[in-house]
């Protein structure tokens, strides 16, 4: 048995419901992370963002899965009624790099996946471990209505 971590989770200052989902680090887990936040989007009635969400999650578990040798892969999401904000959270190596594989083209295989949440979310980042969680990780990106400007 895993002991609890505290994860960084983005402040989410309009508030709302948290929910956790801990996954092993396995070829299903994006399919699952997926299925999970699908789920949470339908029942809060956020219809219209179950497309966006789906994607990005995906991207986010993926890369988690494919890039790290983290044995478990922690996906938090916050749903209040105007947004929504997923973590993706590993115990891979620390953050390093740009946005997509440099040179990644329009042809190639990967590479694009974090340019592509960066496109759909109204915010994302990261997050890198600390002195005791070095190599920890989160990704975060947050849909939904942006806020009106004054």
């Amino acid at each position: 048995m895993t002991a609890a971590t505290s994860t960084f989770v983005p402040p989410n200052p309009l508030g709302g419901e948290i929910y956790r989902l801990t996954l092993p680090n396995t070829a299903s887990a994006p399919r699952l992370a997926r299925d999970f936040v699908t789920s949470l989007l339908e029942v809060s009635r956020h219809l219209g963002l179950v497309d966006d969400a789906r994607i990005c999650v995906t991207e986010l578990v993926t890369n988690a899965h494919r890039h790290t040798g983290t044995p478990l892969i922690r996906v938090h999401a916050t749903v209040n009624r105007k947004r929504v904000t997923v973590t993706v959270t590993d115990e891979g190596s620390p953050l390093t790099g740009t946005l997509g594989a440099p040179g990644a083209g329009l042809k190639a295989e990967g590479g694009r996946g974090l340019v592509l949440v960066e496109s759909l979310a109204l915010a994302w980042g990261t997050r890198g471990g600390d002195r005791r969680h070095p190599g920890r990780k989160a990704v975060w990106f947050t849909l939904g209505r942006p806020e009106p400007t004054p």
